[in-house]
């Protein structure tokens, strides 16, 4: 049973270290489950590439590289698009930040969850019960807030706390449904709003969508966050001209 993890990088050079470390420690946590990281490099200008592939003989990752700087929505695409060959039902994905900021542990508790309820989706929320933002900034805070309830509001998503977090877990047997529905890549959008996009698509094909509390550990975080505040929050604002569209399939 493999859990295919995978973690978009934009000038996260300062953050591998620890990120391969604590993935190291995951792959000897989680030893019933073969762990697949797979990184994409989205045009890093910093030496991300360059500080990753110092840590080929300790950690088995796959490397997808980007020629030109195309945002989350569009790496979490190509980790999509690369596994679609790969994945079998009794898997699992995951999709996480390349930050530090997603604890290993909330990711026990998703398998747990996953395994004992047979959820298609699991979310890890800072927003619901037990959860925390950490020491997020302002302006981030107040986007997060203000997406999560354009989301509830004209986008009629019901009875989720968190909508953008990047750190999930899916199902290997609803990731291949949503390929078949929408194409191997699943996300059309290239921006953070690509995440409320999948949520969209998520409920449009029925999937069983459940949630974990999450603290976020900013503190383990070096630099700031590459979410640009005015151009995601524009894109949160055009999703609903899709939305018809995606959701065509309700029901379906």
């Amino acid at each position: 049973m493999i859990v295919f993890i995978i973690i978009p990088l934009y000038n996260e050079a300062e953050n591998i270290g620890r990120l391969v470390g604590e993935t190291i420690q995951l792959t000897m946590e989680l030893d019933k489950y073969q762990i697949e990281p797979i990184f994409v490099d989205d045009n890093s200008n910093d030496g991300t590439k360059e500080m990753l592939l110092q840590y080929r003989d300790e950690l088995n990752f796959t490397l997808l590289q980007h020629e030109k700087n195309r945002g989350p929505g569009n790496a979490f695409g190509t980790g999509f698009e690369y596994i679609a060959n790969k994945i079998s039902i009794d898997d699992y994905v995951v999709t996480k930040e390349g930050d530090n900021t997603s604890r290993n542990e909330i990711l026990k508790v998703m398998l747990e969850r996953a395994v004992r309820e047979g959820q298609d989706v699991i979310l890890a929320s800072p927003y619901a019960y037990g959860g925390d933002l950490g020491d997020t900034g302002i302006f981030r805070s107040i986007l997060s807030h203000f997406a999560n309830g354009f989301v509830k509001i004209t986008l009629g998503i019901r009875g989720i706390h968190t909508m953008s977090s990047f750190y999930r877990l899916y199902k290997g047997s609803f990731i291949i449904k949503l390929q078949k529905r929408y194409g191997n890549r699943i996300l059309e959008r290239s921006g953070f709003e690509s995440m409320v996009e999948l949520l969209m698509k998520i409920i449009a094909l029925g999937g069983r969508i459940s949630e974990v509390p999450l603290e976020l550990d900013t503190k383990n975080r070096v630099g700031k966050s590459k979410m640009k505040v005015i151009k995601t929050g524009l894109g949160y604002l055009s999703l609903w001209k899709d939305k018809s569209r995606w959701m065509s399939f309700l029901n379906v």
